[in-house]
């Protein structure tokens, strides 16, 4: 299958580049526009809609390329390509499969095009079809709700009001959207099994953390990411390298 893909670009020798290693690659992708600013973007979206594939640069000549998305909807996955890491966020809101930071090489772009054909198989209507049926079969039950003590008293915390999870000098603490940290009578594993996944996801061997507590996400050494949480931890919040792919599938599935 002929994959057709979109440039979004504001620098010839980066797109010229981008093409080359689109070419190397294990698909077959046909690289049919390149745009080179956010006003020729909007208006090639309005009237174009033969294409399955969007490369994209985060800062264009006439601004940044989520101006967009202002304009026109976009339901095609989106790889962006960037010298910068401080959009990570705002991307993986949109229909964002790989966030690439430039120098970018044959390996990353390989990577991003594979969570691409994950993206369009899982997006594939037959399949879409035959797994919402399953998820309607299954009708799993989630933990809503944690009972914890507050000085002498014990309180309810609804599990929407928790930020994130974490284990510390072998127990488990929750801490609340105002701040507030709880001993949870639970492991880290036992939570993961228990909570809705759609809402928490586990970033390493000792923290869960809800998508809502997300502030921002950063590259960081060793290939793994580096996340501010709101309220801000006491220490520092790492996603392990082995969870990177699954937890940049989490936030673009949810």
């Amino acid at each position: 299958m002929t994959y057709k893909a979109i440039i979004i670009e504001d620098e010839p020798p980066a797109a010229k580049r981008l093409v080359k290693m689109i070419s190397e690659s294990t698909l077959d992708i046909e690289v049919v526009e390149i745009l080179d600013s956010v006003e020729d973007s909007i208006a090639f979206f309005k009237s174009f809609e033969n294409y399955d594939l969007v490369f994209m640069d985060v800062q264009l000549g006439d601004g940044l390329s989520f101006e967009i998305f202002k304009s026109v909807t976009i339901e095609k996955p989106i790889i962006f390509t960037t010298a910068y890491d401080d959009y990570a966020l705002q991307a993986f809101k949109v229909n964002s499969v790989d966030y690439l930071l430039k120098p970018i090489d044959q390996v990353d772009m390989n990577s991003a095009l594979e969570q691409f054909k994950d993206w369009n198989q899982s997006h594939d209507p037959v399949n879409h079809d035959m797994n919402y049926l399953l998820k309607a079969l299954e009708k799993p039950s989630y933990k809503h709700r944690f009972l914890v003590k507050k000085g002498k008293q014990l309180i309810v915390i609804a599990a929407e009001d928790i930020s994130y999870f974490f284990s510390e000098d072998g127990y488990s603490f929750l801490v609340h959207k105002s701040g507030s940290k709880h001993i949870v009578d639970s492991t880290i594993d036992q939570l993961c099994s228990a909570l809705n996944p759609e809402m928490f996801h586990r970033i390493n061997r000792k923290m869960l953390v809800s998508v809502d507590s997300l502030n921002g996400i950063h590259d960081y050494f060793n290939s793994r990411l580096k996340l501010e949480l709101l309220p801000t931890p006491t220490f520092e919040v790492i996603v392990s390298r082995d969870r990177v792919k699954i937890f940049k599938n989490w936030l673009n599935n949810g």
